[in-house]
């Protein structure tokens, strides 16, 4: 949601006036969609992952402006708290050397910037919840000093009429209320961009939702909060309740939240921008200058600014995306699932697995989402969120009617590494990339290992070894650091006592 914002209230009229923008272009939308006015198929990738920053004794620093002050490259831009930082890599062809070319790109990039964060004793860390943060540290006063951030935080708070209550109950219970959204900075994520063509979004969008529980067991790497131990995944709980703009009668009536795996399988990118209008009162109701139509009328391809900025605060784990390059409108299915990290290896593994199995589940004759209930998909979602790696799913028989349940990591091995390496084979990705990646899932999965079993693992043993729980999660974060810093995937870490 990188808009220009003024901080400001807004009234009934700009609501309203919003309301209509909104329906304008839902209808310029679906006019470029019947004209098949978008982009020709391209193959185009894109990564963006977002970063904490932390110190030395593994605490997090508040200091984004000053670093990225001192990196002074447009790849790398401001997050939500003081404490964030995120980077952007340019999208790229998929195929060929591809998966090589971003982990060299990461490499390169996130080195110069712990360089520079290093110049005020400070270093950059891919995790998804910095276990060291505490309520302290996620108050409004450490939002980043950016005018959209502040009004949107203003606008989730006047949406839900009273303050945000977390409750998260996992191997051990969080409950906490909070004034303002910033415990959501405490959720750092990557994002892999895929952009498709109209005739494909639906097919590589249900795709992706069917396999985001694996992707999340697989990846798992966010154990910790507040210094309790929850989910294995903590970020999506989280993410829903900070931005949840429902007080409890809403929550009881069914009103959907703003962080959202959805209700269905789709038929087209429309139905979700459509829902997105129909569902969700805009947080931020900033009109521009353009009329979607009158441009459409003059030939020309509509920016379709309201409809993207709303779409910008509705948290889907897959997001539709509209956007415009030389003119020409296209669309990306943002992938949102996954937390940062723990190393570029593991990023790139991920990816890699993602990318290829999607691309040849979108393409299978009986698609997955035709066997699997959507519910069921949603339900995998959370299970896969609590118990990560230790996951058991409910999964479609191979060759047969009808769902049964199967271990996250024998599903992986058994069926959807060779679907992952023919959707890569498909790309046109040089096999020996395809094999070392694939192959740091295959060694995950044989050794039940992820970012956040290691987390969690490491914590115990430095309890066990008399560190109280505050040392302990700070030690944790060192050697987590440490371990990053090797660039070896976090199956090969060492679990031991890190005092």
């Amino acid at each position: 949601m990188g808009e220009k914002v003024v901080a400001g209230g807004f009234d009934l009229s700009d609501r309203q006036r919003y309301r209509t923008r909104l329906h304008q272009c839902l209808e310029g939308l679906a006019r470029l969609l019947e004209e098949k006015r978008f982009d020709r198929p391209r193959n185009l990738v894109g990564l963006e992952i977002e970063l904490n920053l932390a110190g030395p004794d593994g605490l997090p620093r508040m200091m984004n402006a000053e670093v990225l002050k001192r990196i002074a490259s447009g790849d790398f831009q401001t997050e939500l708290a003081q404490f964030n930082l995120e980077v952007n890599i340019v999208p790229h062809r998929f195929g060929a050397r591809v998966l090589d070319q971003l982990a060299e790109e990461l490499r390169t990039g996130l080195a110069y910037a712990d360089r520079k964060a290093q110049e005020v004793s400070a270093e950059i860390v891919m995790i998804g919840i910095l276990p060291t943060l505490t309520g302290r540290d996620l108050v409004s006063a450490n939002l980043s000093d950016v005018d959209r951030y502040r009004l949107l935080n203003e606008q989730v708070i006047a949406a839900r009429g009273e303050d945000i209550a977390l409750d998260i109950e996992g191997v051990e219970r969080l409950t906490y209320t909070c004034q303002s959204i910033a415990p959501e900075a405490a959720c750092t994520s990557v994002q892999l961009h895929l952009q498709v063509t109209p005739g494909r979004f639906a097919a590589v969008w249900n795709a992706a939702q069917a396999v985001a529980a694996v992707q999340i067991a697989l990846g798992a790497n966010s154990p910790f909060l507040f210094g309790r131990e929850l989910w294995r995944e903590s970020r999506p709980p989280l993410f829903q309740q900070s931005t949840d703009t429902r007080p409890p009668e809403l929550k009881a009536q069914g009103v959907r939240p703003r962080t959202w795996f959805g209700d269905r399988w789709v038929d087209s990118a429309f139905d979700l921008f459509e829902e997105n209008v129909r569902y969700f009162p805009a947080l931020l109701p900033i009109c521009g200058e353009e009329d979607p139509l009158r441009v459409l009328d003059r030939g020309e391809t509509p920016s379709l600014q309201e409809l993207t900025l709303h779409n910008g605060t509705i948290y889907r784990w897959n997001r539709p995306v509209y956007g415009v390059a030389d003119g020409v409108p296209h669309l990306r299915v943002e992938n949102r699932v996954l937390p940062a990290g723990p190393t570029v290896t593991d990023v790139i593994a991920n990816a890699a697995f993602y990318y290829g199995l999607v691309r040849a589940l979108a393409e299978e004759p009986r698609p997955i989402w035709s066997r699997l209930p959507f519910a069921t998909a949603s339900a995998n979602f959370d299970t896969a969120c609590r118990y990560g790696i230790d996951a058991v799913l409910r999964w479609p028989r191979s060759g047969r009617g009808g769902v049964t349940e199967v271990p996250a990591v024998r599903l992986v091995r058994d069926e959807l590494l060779p679907l992952a390496a023919a959707g890569l084979d498909a790309w046109g990705v040089e096999p020996a990339d395809r094999d070392h990646y694939l192959g740091v899932i295959e060694e995950r999965c044989r050794r039940k290992v992820n970012g956040a079993s290691w987390q969690a693992k490491t914590f115990h043993l430095a309890l066990d070894g008399g560190l109280d729980r505050e040392a302990a999660l700070a030690a944790t974060t060192r050697r987590y650091c440490e371990l990053m810093r090797t660039g070896e995937p976090v199956h090969l870490w060492p679990a031991v006592f890190p005092g």
